[in-house]
């Protein structure tokens, strides 16, 4: 099952996109405009001063469930998809209280931007208002309810993104991936990247993916976490 998600992120990176989407919209609906709320009796997780309800978790499932079995061929072990639910939101929740420890925030302007730059909200390449309304009617959705939910999930991204730029190739690294890039062949003029010049976005990238897990686990290792299987 693990190996089928990888493979899916890996060959098809939408999906995973969308189901980091299915998984922020269920982590926001249930937690409010900013994701703080009192411990509830019915939580199967607590993350610091956030929670994973049990209707949130259940719903995250049932959507995650119905991706996976619409888009990705093979079976599913449930346990194993509890799981992968329950550390998606874990995660969610996670990024969601770095953006508050470092005091960022997302501008009325900013979530504006991102939203008229959304395909799914265009028409003939401008944003049309009545698409927007039409397409978050089909999803059950007002325009409040997911301003405040797009909101959240901005902010997160903006936390890792904080994080991903300050990651920086060394002197010596740079020399590992110019060994790697005298062995590439020259290739014809394109409008993308060169091999050789691919190898060194990877050598960054990869160290960017790194950071960003260390400093994930780092966060879980200092924030309490605490979950209840019973109630999965």
């Amino acid at each position: 099952m693990i190996r089928l998600m990888r493979d899916a992120a890996h060959y098809y990176p939408w999906i995973l996109k969308s189901i980091m989407g299915v998984l922020a919209i269920a982590f926001v609906i249930t937690m409010g405009w900013w994701g703080f709320e009192e411990q509830e009796p019915n939580a199967v997780a607590s993350v610091g001063s956030l929670t994973v309800t049990r209707d949130e978790y259940r719903r995250t499932y049932e959507n995650t469930y119905r991706f996976y079995k619409d888009n990705v061929q093979g079976e599913f072990k449930d346990e194993t998809l509890k799981q992968f639910v329950l550390d998606g939101l874990i995660e969610k929740k996670i990024w969601t209280l770095v953006a508050h420890d470092m005091g960022l925030i997302i501008t009325p302007d900013e979530l504006r931007d991102d939203i008229m730059r959304r395909q799914e909200f265009q028409r003939n390449g401008k944003f049309d208002p009545e698409v927007y309304r039409r397409v978050l009617a089909a999803n059950r959705l007002t325009p409040a309810l997911f301003e405040s939910i797009h909101t959240v999930q901005l902010l997160g991204e903006k936390a890792m993104t904080v994080v991903r730029d300050s990651v920086a190739l060394t002197p010596a690294e740079i020399a590992e991936a110019q060994a790697l890039m005298a062995h590439q062949p020259d290739a014809p003029p394109s409008a993308g990247p060169s091999p050789r010049e691919r190898i060194l976005q990877d050598f960054l990238f990869q160290k960017q993916q790194r950071t960003l897990m260390a400093y994930k686990e780092a966060m879980k290792a200092k924030v309490p976490i605490q979950i209840r299987k019973e109630l999965l």
